[in-house]
């Protein structure tokens, strides 16, 4: 057996509906120099029945079970752990590797030294079976950021590196890094990336290498508490960037504005719930609460048909599908796209 180059690691739990297509998509195009490795979390479906079945076809397919959950951030880290390869590639357990792209990948690794590597990725609906998205990163050819040029990394791809299914990091360097101050942000890639500089150059491949399954996180129970606050707190966590660089990623705290909020009741993501467990406690004036807390029990269908006409109106606005799928995907939504196996907003996979 050659040596192992590139482990992709998978942490997962309850997903047994959704990971034997992933395997397949790793299976089909697997060599030698790759292993995957599945970390589950306490999982009560099928899902190790059905990673079994994988097993059988490629034996370089490595299976750890935990009994208790422990998080995702966790569950990575250990995952990246048991990697053997000089590379890990950090994917999710219901997206698909895009044929070809682990051949792409290898060569990069073999032929290379680069520190991360950065997957571009196309964007479908949760069956699959629309694309919503031709590709993430606006790339007509691959780019190479410099070891120096950690601002430019962050400012270009920081938003996207949130989807933790792009990050190909080098082992070693992965290992060296601080990570339990990460665990609860739910990226922890992210937190390992842009600590401190990286060590080496940085390639962003053009062509997509995966095929998002959209609208199917299993954090979408919790989708105003990340975007509002733990993915901003995190980003403005790194002291070693300037305020103009984060900003570019994500405002310090988009919770204050209140166009933000209400395009989060549109969705059916901010309720009373959220208004008085986050933003009420963080508020000190009497009317940015009252703002706020009106925000929250603004009428929900019609904060839905406000933001549907402005993406309807704005033609040319960045990942307006996106957008508008899951306003499609709002408890308050009166209209439905074109599309099939939507999964709402506030479904609870995790």
């Amino acid at each position: 057996m050659d040596k192992v180059a590139l482990s992709i690691c998978i942490a997962t739990r309850n997903r047994g509906a959704f990971i034997g297509a992933t395997l397949d998509s790793i299976v089909s195009q697997a060599t030698e120099q790759l292993e995957i490795v599945v970390l589950d979390g306490a999982s009560t479906d099928n899902t190790e029945e059905v990673v079994g079945l994988y097993r059988e076809r490629f034996p370089q397919l490595r299976y750890f079970r935990q009994e208790t959950n422990k998080g995702i951030d966790r569950d990575f880290a250990r995952a990246v752990e048991l990697a053997q390869g000089d590379y890990c590639w950090l994917f999710s357990d219901d997206d698909l590797i895009r044929p070809g792209a682990i051949r792409t990948v290898l060569e990069a690794i073999n032929n290379n030294d680069y520190a991360l590597i950065i997957a571009n990725s196309e964007v479908r609906n949760a069956d699959l079976s629309k694309v919503l998205e031709l590709r993430r990163l606006q790339l007509k050819e691959n780019k190479i950021y410099k070891a120096s040029e950690s601002q430019l990394l962050l400012s270009d791809i920081g938003h996207y590196i949130s989807f933790i299914g792009c990050v190909i990091i080098k082992r070693q360097l992965w290992e060296m890094r601080e990570k339990e101050n990460y665990f609860g942000s739910y990226f922890i890639h992210v937190g390992v990336i842009f600590q401190q500089p990286l060590s080496g150059d940085t390639l962003a491949i053009a062509e997509p290498s995966v095929t998002i399954r959209y609208a199917n996180a299993s954090w979408l129970a919790k989708y105003f508490e990340i975007w509002m606050f733990k993915w901003p707190s995190l980003i403005w966590s790194f002291t070693n960037f300037p305020d103009a660089v984060k900003c570019r990623v994500v405002p310090k705290e988009p919770w204050r504005n209140p166009k933000t909020l209400l395009h989060y009741r549109a969705k059916g993501a901010y309720t009373k719930r959220e208004y008085v467990e986050l933003v009420k406690p963080r508020l000190a004036s009497r009317w940015a609460q009252a703002v706020s807390n009106a925000s929250a029990h603004f009428p929900g269908r019609i904060a839905n048909l406000i933001v549907v006409i402005y993406y309807l109106t704005f033609r040319n606005l960045p990942s307006r599908s996106l957008f508008l799928l899951d306003l499609a995907n709002s408890p308050f939504c009166f209209w439905r796209l074109p599309m099939k196996s939507h999964t709402p907003l506030n479904s609870i996979h995790h």
